[in-house]
């Protein structure tokens, strides 16, 4: 199997990639498998059943949005975000859907979308069953897997993690970190060398190049979407958007000239990207949605305040995180359903930890000691979002992890590249901590701060 760069980066619709790009997507595949099949003409009712964690936290993640959207044909990349809730809002209304934007019929969310709160598949906590029938004869029916970052897996697929299969061969195959470095210092290349000739693979160098940029883009107008909207964030819990009035702080404000203003400016950006995703806004998911916020805040902080900054950086960056993040998704997971949050902020304050590094000019050795301190000081972070929604503790958690993986970054490049914890071990702990951990502890809303903090 193959991971490009670009699938672990997507630009879509928050709040979640496991608990809402996840089900848009696996919901416009089934459309495609009625059309495929020649059985869309015949369908009168569809189905959803979401189990698990997204049968449990899917109100608050819009996964049943989400459902409807892609079933109406939409997709995360190019769905209005703008118009998303009027559009489910009027199916609710009238009873009705056109399935696969072209044929309509019957449909009622309240009924035909169906959370088990209590209920698992087998493979894995994100599960996802969808049914055609023409009356009360069954078409079709199909199960899906989204299984971290946006990922969706056949349920005829065996093993719970794995996506969609590529077999595309790349110049420079790695699934460990080992195995990374040992290239780098073969080849006498860089990590974001390594993943560069990779993706040659895919796309030539002038689109990888224009495809990252975009990707920043693309971050840098969530960032500016975050300032310009204020009030509170939907989903009843009255969280009032930071971004703006800290941006106001820090532009004309009493932090102006505050000596630690780099990391006030630091935790805006990721405030800004948090609260868009956290009301449904465009994100690029960093490997997550709930992460989204990291790389593009250290991304902020690398093009602001490091010197030399430019647009090859950005790209040495990007590659380079996503070869980092490659690691945790072979290694271990990045699917808070599945080990936690460690296993989606931990990945992303690694991914950014070393990715920062490689563009201050730290070696591949620094660059690998760099996102082992972003991930063991995150080894153990439990997923308890209050609400179910993408909100508390989640925002905050994406700013401190920046500004983490700022001083893991300066840390490994003022040091040696030699330690003792290499990044496979991390890896190998984080996954065995997510294995051990109470799956209260995973996206269920059924433990820690979410059952310990008021409602309001």
């Amino acid at each position: 199997m193959a991971l490009s760069a670009f699938d672990l980066y997507s630009i879509g619709i928050g709040p979640s990639s496991s608990h809402t790009v996840g089900p848009m997507r696996a919901a416009g595949t089934f459309v495609a498998g009625l059309r495929r099949t020649e059985i869309l003409d015949r369908v009168t009712r569809v189905r959803a059943q979401l189990f698990g964690s997204l049968g449990a936290t899917g109100h608050g993640h819009g996964s049943d949005k989400a459902v409807v959207l892609g079933l109406m044909g939409a997709v995360p990349e190019t769905v209005d975000t703008d118009t998303a809730d009027e559009q489910v809002g009027a199916v609710r209304e009238a009873g009705e859907l056109l399935l696969g934007g072209e044929r309509p019929i019957r449909f009622d969310p309240a009924d035909d979308v169906v959370m088990h709160r209590r209920k698992s598949l087998p493979a894995h906590p994100n599960g996802m069953t969808f049914e055609a029938y023409d009356g009360d004869h069954l078409l079709l029916e199909r199960t899906y897997y989204s299984v971290g970052g946006g990922f969706v897996v056949d349920g005829a697929a065996t093993g719970a993690d794995r996506v969609v299969l590529d077999d595309t061969q790349v110049r420079f195959p790695f699934t460990t970190g080992g195995q990374l470095l040992a290239i780098c210092e073969r080849e006498g290349m860089s990590v974001s060398e390594v993943m560069l000739h990779n993706e040659l693979s895919w796309r030539t160098e002038p689109e990888i190049r224009a495809g990252l940029l975009h990707l920043w883009q693309v971050m840098r107008e969530c960032v500016q979407a975050g300032l310009r909207h204020g009030g509170c964030l939907p989903g009843g819990l009255k969280v009032p958007r930071r971004a703006p009035d800290l941006y106001a702080a820090l532009t004309v404000g009493e932090l102006r000239d505050d000596p630690l203003r780099v990391m006030d400016w630091v935790n805006l950006w990721a405030l800004a990207v948090n609260e868009e995703n956290a009301s449904g806004g465009r994100v690029v998911t960093a490997p997550t949605n709930g992460a989204a916020g990291i790389i593009p805040a250290v991304l902020h902080y690398y093009a602001t305040y490091v010197e030399g900054a430019d647009d090859d950086g950005i790209v040495r960056f990007l590659l380079t995180a996503a070869a980092i993040g490659i690691l945790f998704k072979e290694g271990a997971s990045i699917s808070g359903a599945e080990v936690g949050c460690q296993g989606e902020v931990g990945s992303a304050c690694a991914m950014a930890s070393g990715a920062l590094c490689e563009v201050m000019g730290g070696t591949p050795s620094q660059v690998e000691n760099a996102a082992e301190i972003g991930i063991e000081h995150n080894l153990g972070l439990t997923c308890d979002p209050v609400g179910g929604l993408v909100q508390i503790p989640c925002i905050e958690r994406n700013a401190i992890a920046s500004v983490k993986a700022i001083n893991a970054a300066r840390l490994s490049r003022n040091g040696t590249g030699i330690h003792t914890v290499s990044l496979d071990k991390a890896i190998k702990t984080m996954r065995e901590t997510g294995r051990d951990m109470s799956v209260k502890y995973k996206e269920t809303a059924r433990g820690g701060l979410a059952v310990n903090v008021i409602e309001c």
